[in-house]
């Protein structure tokens, strides 16, 4: 956060700061850098970079924002944010909506569409909600902000300008996330590139206003980050307590269900002993709550790396599956 601070200190110097001010392109090597490799590697005029970067703006709310994620919450407060009436109901009206095209995502991916459903739940609260920044502030603002992550997202800046070529995107417009996150499904440039799909055969991968090429994409997403079709998602787990060190960080699945029985962890569900699962510990208000997260479970958080995301969007979509359902 220092570098931040500095950075502030630099822009209010400069009279330049407040809730959003342009940011000098001289103050800012990185951004130079980027200009000069678009030119030379990509083809981009100077001049319109140039132009773009002028009117591009520094917002301290999107640093605030980008410090302060709900992922850092406890599960009990983070739950409650996505599992609620509105996302449940929304659910299944999206679901009704676009049946068509979520069976055929799942035909075609194996992802079940109460899974695709509630991840453009999550994300948009099916695309009520796609966020308030526009993309270049946002990318602009944590390149230049000096934080950890700042190489990642002046990499998604490049993306972002190569995305806005092959898709005819007004940049100066372009709204999303306070992390530069686009569309119905909220995928950063570099996954819209790579993995968004034209599932409405219109001739464009429009994430930003088709919710069938939003659909296709999800499922499309997750196949390829390794998505297997009919298996579990996750399971709640009895955990002895010399087991709870198996608990880790990384969901990735590792042990099979029959080692982990043999180290005190029971799955609470009918599973077979041959699949490999992952450990998952979850804050609940009165005491830590157990499951296993499967293959699937790790899938999901190759989309937001947060094992409470994954949670969240597995626990949404059982509800959304459940009132579908149960509605006539």
């Amino acid at each position: 956060m220092a570098g931040v601070r500095r950075l502030a200190a630099a822009l209010l110097a400069l009279g330049l700061a407040g809730p959003a001010a342009a940011v000098p392109l001289a103050e800012h090597p990185p951004l130079q850098a980027l200009i000069d490799e678009m030119v030379r590697q990509d083809g981009f005029e100077r001049a319109a970079l140039e132009r773009l970067f002028a009117d591009a703006a520094f917002q301290q709310s999107i640093i605030d924002a980008i410090t302060r994620p709900a992922e850092k919450l406890p599960w009990y407060r983070y739950r409650p944010i996505f599992l609620t009436e509105q996302r449940i109901a929304g659910g299944v009206e999206f679901w009704r909506a676009h049946a068509a095209d979520l069976a055929r995502a799942e035909r075609e991916h194996g992802v079940p569409a109460a899974v695709i459903t509630a991840i453009i739940g999550v994300e948009t609260r099916y695309g009520a909600v796609t966020g308030r920044y526009r993309a270049i502030d946002a990318l602009t603002t944590l390149t230049v902000a000096g934080l950890p992550r700042s190489a990642f997202f002046g990499r998604e800046l490049r993306e972002l300008l190569l995305l806005g070529r092959e898709q005819r995107l007004d940049l100066a417009a372009l709204s999303g996330s306070y992390a530069g996150a686009l569309g119905l499904p909220q995928f950063m440039p570099s996954s819209y590139r790579a993995y968004a799909v034209d599932f409405d055969a219109d001739g464009r991968r429009d994430l930003l206003g088709s919710p069938a090429d939003a659909i296709g994409s999800v499922a499309n997403y997750l196949r390829r980050h390794g998505w297997q079709r009919g298996e579990p998602i996750s399971v709640p787990a009895a955990v002895a307590p010399a087991a709870t060190g198996l608990a880790a960080s990384d969901p990735k699945p590792e042990l099979t269900l029959a080692e982990l029985r043999r180290r005190g962890v029971l799955a609470e569900a009918r599973v077979a002993p041959s699949l490999k699962a992952a450990l998952i510990r979850l804050d609940a208000e009165h005491g830590d709550e157990y499951h296993l997260g499967f293959q699937n479970f790790y899938a999901i958080t190759r989309y937001n790396h947060s094992p409470l995301y994954a949670m969240a969007v597995t626990q949404l979509a059982a509800a959304i599956g459940e009132r579908r359902a149960s509605t006539p």
